[in-house]
């Protein structure tokens, strides 16, 4: 109004904010594997198609290199598994704003790199566990610990599942925490239900126990919300089609079961918990739901035939 000022709020309404945002890019994996007669992996061709979330902004200079994004390649790049991966990267360009989302690059990698491992241990008659541990070898201890301590808390490969039910494991480090998950699943309507999640945290020195408890269960709960039907943005003819949460899927807490979490005791200086629990859930499911179904969900949201 003529004669007044002062600050001025503005608010976006939420079709504005979900229509007009900045989104989590796509990517798309192809990985070509080749084992001998004993199992073993003896070669690995990955190619990774995404958008790029840094090239463009102030972080290009420091985190673009060769023209590759590093958010694009993290979890694979400087994957803690002895594996032969030749790794191509392609970041394409296309017309929808992008940034970062929780846990970045992991949130692909992550998925891609933990069903991998899975498919490959089916492959080689192995259990899942045993795999890991072998591809870790003795230099990642910390990822070791992360791990023991979900399985035996778990008590995967220890007590009979009941009927209809699976064991999904994955164990993954973001921000320079390792996190292992122990999930129970079963199948109802074509869509995985989890029982129990068993966490194994390796944050180095903790804190605040609470904290780091609090942390890992929103962790879990998003990721599972990247599991859910209707749990992505599409757009179509360059519009953003999901304006309000009536056609967007988001996680609520009767899709989060009881969550256990465990940390590992160490006197290291403490390194972060705010996004690496997301990245290893979404694989842990998708690996019981393998066990299940036969199939491994290729995409995010799942879509189970």
């Amino acid at each position: 109004a003529a004669g007044r000022s002062g600050p001025l709020r503005v608010m976006w309404t939420r079709e504005d904010d979900m229509k007009g945002g900045y989104y989590r890019p796509s990517a798309l994996h192809r990985a070509e594997i080749g084992l001998d007669s004993a199992g073993n992996v003896v070669g690995w061709k990955h190619v990774i198609v995404s958008q790029s979330i840094l090239i463009g902004s102030p972080f290009e200079s420091l985190m673009v290199k060769d023209g590759i994004d590093a958010t694009t390649v993290e979890g694979i790049a400087d994957t803690p598994y002895t594996l032969p991966i030749a790794l191509e990267v392609h970041n394409a360009k296309a017309n929808v704003p992008v940034l970062w989302w929780r846990s970045v690059g992991h949130t692909h990698t992550a998925y891609v790199m933990e069903t991998l491992i899975d498919e490959i241990a089916r492959a080689a008659g192995k259990d899942p566990v045993a795999l890991r541990r072998e591809l870790l070898g003795t230099k990642h201890k910390r990822h070791l610990a992360a791990l023991d301590l979900a399985v035996a808390k778990s008590g995967y490969g220890q007590r009979q599942l009941a009927a209809g039910r699976a064991w999904g494991v994955a164990v993954h480090e973001s921000f320079e925490t390792v996190i292992a998950y122990v999930v129970e699943a079963s199948i109802e309507a074509k869509m995985p239900v989890l029982h129990r999640i068993t966490a194994g945290v390796h944050c180095n020195l903790c804190i605040n126990p609470r904290s780091v408890e609090t942390q890992v269960q929103g962790a879990a709960l998003m990721a599972i919300g990247t599991t859910l039907p209707g749990s992505e943005i599409t757009l179509k003819d360059g519009v953003v089609e999901q304006g309000y949460f009536s056609e967007y899927t988001v996680a609520r807490m009767r899709h989060l079961p009881p969550i256990d979490v465990h940390i590992v005791p160490s006197a290291d200086p403490p390194t972060g918990v705010g996004e690496p629990g997301l990245p290893p859930l979404a694989p842990a499911i998708a690996n019981a739901v393998a066990k299940l179904t036969g199939q491994t969900p290729r995409a995010l949201p799942f879509k189970l035939a």
